[in-house]
């Protein structure tokens, strides 16, 4: 459960923040905030918890990791708090909202930290309520830049005019420590709700064992496929057979017995009878050349499939021995990959991130199906240019957000400069999310029919492909 009011002032009594400075914010993840300070001769971290059922603020005596990628709140803490000095820290009254008063300079900021599990936040104002930023931006609350915070101004643990009960609650017991904060630290590290051990690493078993599961039964699919691949050699036995025996063949004819010279045995070859003799070995020779095409490429796959279900388990057992909660937390929010520069060097082709979006190029047909099969998901935008061959560009989605103007454009130059219409210095492009994309059957390798695409006309813009060069993911 989260801290109740009486833990809080506890914790806030033993921490004892006024004379502090902030040296460093850190957000691990979008619920996980700790502030670095030093002062009065030593250093604390504060960790600062919006998950629901434990929601939080303690000292922390275990390393907090950076996320991997510059988180927007954090920055905003770096711009306008760090280096501050907080000159108080209180809660105010018993309403679970801790107010840190900040001297940054000349000016004075508060930083609210609203330990509700049902609506937790860290807002940042200036002197007059006015919002700076917030760690969750909450629209319907007003709990978004240029909207208005001051909890002062309510009545105690409600709003203006509600007649207001404090609720009775004790300081719980917790196993034996030098101080609160440290008895609470190493309670939440194992019982702490969504955030503890126990239930990260469930979490981590359900992800991992459940992707694991899928992969074992593709593979065992594309096991049996390779099984009937593999009788690709008797296709060849059967064109050969029918080529030896052209004259015993006659226009209508369904069967052919003959003698098989690979044996000694007799055997019998279904034909098609609306085929002259020569056609009929051309038909067993052709599908001979598809089966072994396709069996090379299936074994791929089970290459393939077999390298990452190793890279699962190994994964998996990692995230398992992992005692920090937090850094468990981070890792299983990139998938247990401890950096996204590994995936970018696996990638094929060309990568650009370009304000937040990651926009990738194939260069070529291998590269077109290697992405295809392996680094992009249903949602993804695929863009081609039409009536040109050339380069696949993929835009990555985001989570809850639609792909803007700009960044469609820039995703449509790549497309046009890396096909064969480049020199026009325009054209029309597709595209289409990735799950409209259906493989051409016994068509070349990555060779793609969309389906419910848009059209696109694009003119080529120098300053764009330079910017879009200043963007590129050197691996």
């Amino acid at each position: 459960m989260s801290l109740n009011w009486k833990e809080i002032n506890l914790i806030l009594a033993e921490l004892d923040l006024g004379g502090y400075q902030i040296q460093k914010a850190v957000q691990s993840t979008y619920d996980v905030l700790s502030l670095q300070l030093y002062g009065k001769g030593r250093a604390k971290n504060i960790l600062i918890a919006l998950s629901p059922g434990a929601c939080r603020i303690h000292e922390t005596f275990r390393g907090t990791p950076k996320s991997d990628r510059p988180l927007r709140f954090a920055e905003f803490l770096k711009s306008r708090i760090v280096n501050g000095w907080i000159e108080e820290a209180e809660q105010l009254g018993d309403n679970r909202i801790v107010r840190l008063l900040i001297r940054q300079g000349k000016n004075y900021f508060r930083l609210y930290a609203r330990l509700w599990s049902n609506a937790a936040n860290v807002v940042v104002t200036d002197e007059d309520g006015l919002i700076l930023d917030a760690m969750r931006r909450l629209p319907k609350r007003g709990e978004v830049t240029g909207g208005h915070y001051a909890p002062e101004a309510e009545t105690p643990g409600g709003k203006p005019g509600r007649e207001h009960v404090v609720r009775e609650y004790e300081i719980r017991e917790f196993e034996p420590g030098a101080s609160f904060n440290e008895r609470i630290d190493a309670f939440y590290a194992e019982h702490g709700g969504a955030l503890s051990l126990e239930a990260l690493r469930e979490q981590a078993r359900r992800n991992f064992e459940g992707r694991m599961g899928r992969l074992k039964a593709s593979l065992e699919h594309l096991r049996e496929k390779a099984g009937d691949f593999g009788a690709a050699d008797r296709l060849k036995e059967y064109g050969d057979i029918i080529m030896a025996n052209l004259g015993a063949i006659k226009a209508g004819d369904s069967w052919l017995e003959a003698d098989n010279f690979y044996t000694g045995e007799k055997i019998r070859i279904k034909l098609e009878p609306r085929k002259g003799p020569a056609a009929q070995g051309e038909l067993y020779y052709e599908q001979y050349r598809k089966a072994k095409n396709g069996l090379a490429d299936v074994q791929e796959e089970i290459a393939a499939g077999e390298k990452e279900l190793k890279t699962l388990e190994e994964t998996l057992d990692r995230l398992l021995e992992e005692t920090n909660p937090l850094a468990l937390h981070r890792l299983l929010k990139n998938r247990g990959e401890k950096a996204p520069a590994k995936a970018d060097s696996k990638r094929p082709g060309l990568s650009f991130r370009r304000k937040d979006w990651l926009i990738i190029v194939g260069r070529d047909a291998s590269e077109n199906d290697e992405l295809l099969r392996r680094h992009v998901k249903g949602n993804d935008l695929w863009l081609h240019a039409r009536d040109y061959p050339g380069s696949y560009v993929f835009i990555k989605q985001r989570s809850g957000k639609t792909v803007p103007l700009d960044i469609l454009l820039d995703a449509g130059n790549l497309a046009i400069f890396y096909s064969k219409g480049r020199n026009n210095g325009e054209g029309d492009l597709f595209y289409t999310p990735v799950k409209f994309l259906r493989r051409a059957k016994n068509g070349p390798k990555g060779l793609v029919i969309p389906t419910q695409e848009k059209n696109l006309h694009v003119k080529v813009e120098e300053f764009r492909l330079k910017e879009l060069e200043q963007c590129r993911i050197e691996k």
